[in-house]
């Protein structure tokens, strides 16, 4: 009975683990669209805060016109009174009215050189932007509708994954099922394991004996006191140690073997005994 459970939990361990698996793919496949959005609206902030900054410029150059306007008609002004001056003192003092408005003009014309540069210079840095926002804008787009795709290709494996959790699920318990379920969202995808030789072969740390005894026994669900997984009992595969009688051969064969030996010992001394006694003759 508890062996059908085991084998449900494997098979619902392999749906989960792709399941949930599938559902973190969904939630950060956003990430690259939130990146082009963000630079969208910083590009599309830096293009207003341009645009104002151009329609403060192009005001300036209105009022510094204004105020060339105003300058130069002094200006007139003052050259058509020469005309009507009768002293000295008179000349020099229109005079240096001229000369002042004279002055002023050409400060105010500058002014306006170097902000009709400034408007330039915006003008040429919006068009690039603009250019930029539309670079932006359609490779947005392009991206929402890969991620429309992707999401409803991976929606649609969610559905097919669910369909199999559900031929798997009934018949487990319903709060084993609900830890069973946490377990294998914090462990990578693996929530059963194997214990080995008093190994958990999740965490890989030394069970107790009696627990392992437990495990063994297989009569009811237990969770590894280290790593919370759900253990199983599974038979070494390792036969280093194990003796064998075929590789070994018998006791009996040991014995001939001890005795053939000490035949072949006696018979050389025998020999190099003999072999002495036809030298000293």
């Amino acid at each position: 009975m508890m062996q059908e459970v085991f084998d449900k939990l494997r098979s619902l361990q392999d749906v989960l683990a792709k399941k949930y698996d599938i559902e973190r793919e969904i939630t950060e496949i956003p990430k690259a669209l939130t990146t082009k959005t963000e630079l969208l609206n910083r590009l599309k902030k830096t293009y207003i805060d341009r645009n104002a900054l151009l329609d403060e410029t192009k005001e300036k150059v209105k009022r510094f016109r204004a105020k060339l306007a105003e300058a130069e008609h002094q200006r007139e002004l003052y050259e058509k009174q020469m005309d009507l001056i009768k002293t000295q003192r008179e000349y020099e003092a229109l005079d240096k009215e001229i000369k002042d408005a004279t002055e002023k003009e050409q400060q105010l014309r500058k002014d306006i050189l170097r902000e009709e540069k400034e408007v330039e210079e915006f003008q040429g840095g919006l068009s690039k932007e603009e250019s930029m926002i539309k670079v932006q804008e359609e490779e947005l787009q392009a991206e929402q509708e890969k991620i429309k795709k992707e999401s409803e290709a991976k929606k649609g494996l969610l559905t097919a994954l669910k369909k199999e959790e559900d031929k798997i699920v009934p018949g487990l318990d319903k709060e084993i099922l609900f830890k069973f379920e946490r377990i294998i969202r914090s462990k990578a995808g693996i929530g059963i394991v194997a214990v080995r030789d008093s190994v958990c072969t999740g965490c890989h740390m030394i069970l107790p004996s009696q627990f392992e005894n437990e495990v063994r026994e297989g009569e009811r669900i237990l969770f590894c006191p280290y790593c919370s997984r759900i253990l199983f009992y599974s038979e070494s595969e390792e036969e280093g140690g194990i003796f064998r009688e075929e590789d070994s051969g018998s006791l009996a064969d040991l014995f001939e073997d001890e005795e053939e030996e000490t035949e072949e010992e006696e018979d050389l001394e025998d020999e190099e005994e003999e072999g002495g006694e036809e030298d000293e003759g």
